[in-house]
C-alpha cells in the first residue's frame, strides 16, 4: 500500500497499522537474508540478536529511528535503518541507550544519515544522563559520500566529541568491538569508559594491512596488526577479551550489574493502570478523511490511567486541551489539539485544529504551570497552524502564539511530542516540533508533517507561477494549470508521509497507537534520571 494518503487512499486506519509492521518486517532483515547469511557464517550474531540477548527484555526496550533512511540512497544500494540499530533499554536492570552497527548494510558503513542517528542516540543518553552502550561492527564512513558526513560541525567527528563530554560528564560508555573498527570510528570504542573485543572477530586500527602496506611498506595481516590478542595483551588499547558475542554481551551486562546510582529528577509515578476505555478502539475513533470532526478527549482517554483526563480552563480556549492525567502511573501534562467544533464562551464557533489567541494564551499558562509543579509534559499534535485573518491579528494573534512558544521553548521539564494528525507549520513549532527539543517526538501512522497540507502548497505555488508568468505576458491555459497543479501536490503529498519524516529523523518512530502508553512511560522513566538543574525562566514575554 502507498503510504501518500492522499495519493492512494487507504481503507481504514486499521489498513496504516497493517502497513507499518510489514515497513518493520521488511526493515528489520537489514540488508537481506543474503548478507545476514554470510555474516552469521563467520561466527558472528546480527544486530537485532545482539541487542535481544543484551536487554533484560523486550518490554523494556523501545527502538529509535527504525525507518532512518527509508527510500534514501537508493543509487547505492539503499541504506535500511541508517545501517545501525538504536533503542532505549534495560541492562541488569539499569536504562541505557544502546546502539548497534549492522554489518549487513555495506559492512556497517557510515552514511550521512548513519553519523545523525548517531547523534541523536548520544543526544538521548546526554538529555537523560543515562549510561550508553556500543556495540561496534562497522567499517567506518562511506568513502563515496565522505563529503556528506566527514568535516562539518554535525558530521562524524561530533560523535567523538561528544565521547568525550560524556565522559566528562559523568555519562558512563561501554564499547564492545565485535566486528570490523577502522580509521576514525576506532577512536569510538577507546574513547569510551570501557571497551571489550570478541576474539576472531573484532578488529580495531587506524589503517588496515592493505592501507599499512601501501603507506609504509610493511606486510601484517589485520589480526595481529589489532585483533583481540594484540590489543588485549599487547597495546592494552581494550579492557576485556571475550571469546565470542554471547560472551561480551554477558560481560557487558555484568559491568551493567555493578553501575552506582545517581540522584533522579523526581518526577511522581504512582501504581499503573490500564484505560478504562480499550486502546484498540482508537482505530475507530480518530478519522483518516482529515475533513471530518473528532473529539480529541476520546483519544486521550484511551491512552491515560483510569481514562481519567482532569481538563484545566475546559470552558476557555477551546481549540486546544490542556491537563493533568497519568501514563502507566507517571504524571503528565497534556496540550492537545482539538479537531472538532468547539464554542466559545462568547457564543463564537471555532473549528478545532487551528490554534487560536485563547487557546495559545492556555497553553501558556499551562505550560508554566506543569514547570512550576515538575510535571513532564505531552504535547498532541492535530494542528494545521494558528489562526489567521483580520479578527486573528487585531486579537494579537502573533502575540499569544508567540507567548505559547516562549513557554514551550523555555520549559525545564521533559516535554514529549506525539503526531496524530496533521504538524503543519507554526503550529508544529508551538506543539513542540523537533526544532524544540523534544525527549521523544513519535507518530501514528496517521499523521502528516509539513509546512502546509498537499492542496494548499499546490494552490498557493500555482498563484505564484500564475502570477509570474502573467507579468511576462504570457498566460496558462486551464488544461495546463490542472497539470501543474497535480504534479506540485504530487511532490508535495509525498513528503506528507510519516515515513519521509521518519527516513530523516524528523520524527523518531513511527508508532502503532498500542504502543504509545509504553513509549511514553519508557520515555519519561529515562527522562527521571536527569535531575532538573535549570530554573523555568520565560525571559521577556508579553502578557
Amino acid at each position: 500500500m502507498n503510504t501518500n494518503q492522499n495519493s492512494s487512499q487507504p481503507t481504514s486506519f486499521q489498513a496504516l497499522i497493517d502497513e507499518l509492521k510489514a515497513k518493520r518486517e521488511k526493515v528489520f532483515l537489514g540488508g537481506g537474508q543474503k548478507k545476514i547469511d554470510k555474516h552469521k557464517a563467520k561466527g558472528k550474531l546480527t544486530a537485532r540478536e545482539r541487542v535481544d540477548l543484551l536487554i533484560d527484555s523486550k518490554e523494556s526496550f523501545i527502538e529509535i529511528g527504525t525507518f532512518t533512511g527509508e527510500d534514501m540512497y537508493k543509487e547505492h544500494g539503499g541504506c535500511p535503518s541508517g545501517g545501525v540499530i538504536v533503542g532505549i533499554g534495560k541492562v541488569a536492570k539499569r536504562q541505557c541507550v544502546i546502539v548497534a552497527n549492522d554489518a549487513t548494510v555495506k559492512a556497517g558503513a557510515w552514511f550521512p544519515i548513519t553519523g545523525k542517528k548517531n547523534l541523536r542516540a548520544q543526544e538521548i543518553a546526554i538529555e537523560n544522563k543515562i549510561p550508553i552502550i556500543y556495540l561496534v561492527d562497522s567499517a567506518g564512513v562511506y568513502l563515496p559520500l565522505q563529503d556528506e558526513i566527514f568535516p562539518d560541525k554535525e558530521h562524524f567527528g561530533r560523535i567523538f566529541r561528544n565521547n568525550a563530554i560524556m565522559s566528562s560528564e559523568g555519562i558512563p560508555q561501554i564499547a564492545a568491538i565485535m566486528g570490523s573498527c577502522v580509521a576514525g570510528g576506532a577512536y569510538l570504542p577507546i574513547m569510551s569508559d570501557e571497551a571489550l573485543i570478541v576474539e576472531g572477530t573484532g578488529s580495531v586500527f587506524l589503517a588496515g594491512s592493505y592501507l599499512v602496506k601501501s603507506a609504509i611498506g610493511e606486510s601484517i595481516d589485520n589480526e595481529t596488526l589489532g585483533g583481540a590478542t594484540t590489543h588485549s595483551e599487547i597495546s592494552g588499547v581494550t579492557d576485556y577479551k571475550c571469546e565470542n558475542d554471547e560472551a561480551c554481551l554477558i560481560q557487558i551486562r555484568s559491568l551493567m550489574d555493578k553501575m552506582g546510582h545517581n540522584p533522579k529528577a523526581g518526577f511522581d509515578r504512582s501504581t499503573p493502570v490500564l484505560p478504562k476505555k480499550l486502546t484498540s478502539e482508537l482505530v475507530d475513533l480518530l478519522p483518516i478523511d482529515r475533513t471530518k470532526p473528532y473529539n480529541m478527549v476520546e483519544i486521550i482517554q484511551r491512552i491515560v490511567d483510569n481514562s481519567e483526563f482532569e481538563q484545566y480552563k475546559e470552558g476557555y480556549g477551546q481549540s486546544i486541551l490542556c491537563g493533568y492525567a497519568r501514563i502507566d502511573g507517571w504524571a503528565v501534562g497534556i496540550v492537545a489539539n482539538q479537531r472538532t467544533i468547539v464554542k466559545s464562551k462568547t457564543g463564537e464557533m471555532q473549528m478545532g485544529g487551528v490554534i487560536y489567541s485563547d487557546s495559545a494564551d492556555k497553553s501558556a499558562r499551562f505550560i508554566m504551570n506543569c514547570n512550576q509543579k515538575k510535571i513532564p509534559l505531552l504535547f498532541i499534535h492535530d494542528v494545521t497552524g494558528f489562526m489567521v485573518g483580520s479578527r486573528s491579528e487585531h486579537n494579537g494573534i502573533i502575540k499569544d502564539g508567540a507567548k505559547m512558544v516562549n513557554a514551550m521553548s523555555n520549559s525545564v521539564v521533559p516535554k514529549f511530542s506525539l503526531v496524530v494528525g496533521n504538524s503543519y507549520g507554526a503550529g508544529n513549532y508551538a506543539m513542540c516540533g523537533k526544532a524544540y527539543d523534544p525527549r521523544l517526538m513519535l507518530a501514528w501512522p496517521t499523521s502528516q508533517i509539513a509546512v502546509m497540507s498537499g492542496k494548499s502548497a499546490a494552490t498557493t505555488l500555482l498563484q505564484i507561477k500564475i502570477a509570474t508568468l502573467k507579468g511576462q505576458g504570457k498566460e496558462l491555459s486551464k488544461e495546463d494549470e490542472k497539470e501543474l497543479f497535480d504534479e506540485i501536490k504530487t511532490k508535495y503529498d509525498s513528503q506528507l508521509s510519516p515515513y519521509y519524516a521518519a527516513s530523516r529523523l524528523w520524527i523518531d518512530e513511527v508508532i502503532a497507537p498500542n504502543e504509545t502508553r509504553k513509549y511514553l512511560s519508557l520515555g519519561i522513566e529515562a527522562a527521571n534520571h536527569a535531575p532538573i538543574e535549570k530554573r523555568f525562566n520565560v525571559g521577556v514575554i508579553q502578557a
